[in-house]
């Protein structure tokens, strides 16, 4: 493990972080919603930095967490029902409805399953199959989770704009699209990365 102090990349990428959360904080377009959006954010970086001398992570792990949140923190600044890709990317898809959320998910899945086999292996030393179905198996289950409490916190904090919230658009099969991107995200990951280390 290399000591933080030492860690010049993971340098590079907290000022990256700190400077794309510092810009989607600024004048958001709804401030209680990015601090909802971002709770979850909080609460992972507040994971890894306190778990980074048991479960130290590869610079390629944090340069797709990095990843990641630069796609939700555009989100969370627009509000995701606004994003500009998703409105450019009504004429493209023929849709009126604006699908960056569904990038987001698939971005979660696609990016975010590195670091949780990382730490599988870690945890466990095993690198066979299993180490490359849990993640999958991980985005699937943590986006079902987050669906669910997207859906009480909606409840309880704004019921009558409850769906607007939730970002459903009017779609109902909206949260069981977004695990299934999320899904499909990861498992295109774990098959590249399978791949890569299978190459003689």
């Amino acid at each position: 493990m290399t000591p933080f102090r030492e860690n010049r990349p993971l340098h590079w990428l907290m000022a990256g972080t700190a400077a794309a959360m510092g810009l989607s904080a600024y004048h958001p377009a709804m401030v209680f919603d990015w601090w909802l959006e971002n709770t979850l954010v909080f609460v992972m970086l507040v994971f890894l930095a306190t778990t980074y001398r048991r479960l130290p992570l590869s610079t390629f792990a944090y340069v797709m967490i990095f990843l990641f949140l630069l796609v939700h923190e555009w989100g969370a600044h627009h509000k995701y029902a606004d994003v500009p890709l998703g409105e450019w990317m009504k004429s493209w898809l023929h849709t009126s409805r604006n699908h960056y959320d569904r990038v987001s998910h698939f971005a979660f899945g696609l990016f975010l399953c590195v670091p949780v086999r990382e730490m599988f292996v870690h945890t466990t030393g095993h690198r066979g199959f299993w180490s490359y179905f849990l993640p999958v198996d991980f985005a699937l289950a943590s986006g079902a989770v987050y669906e669910i409490v997207e859906m009480f916190v909606a409840e309880i904090v704004t019921p009558e704009h409850g769906e607007a919230f939730v970002g459903m658009q009017g779609d109902m099969w909206d949260a069981q699209k977004d695990m299934g991107l999320a899904g499909l995200g990861a498992a295109l990951t774990m098959t590249a990365i399978r791949a890569f280390r299978s190459r003689p």
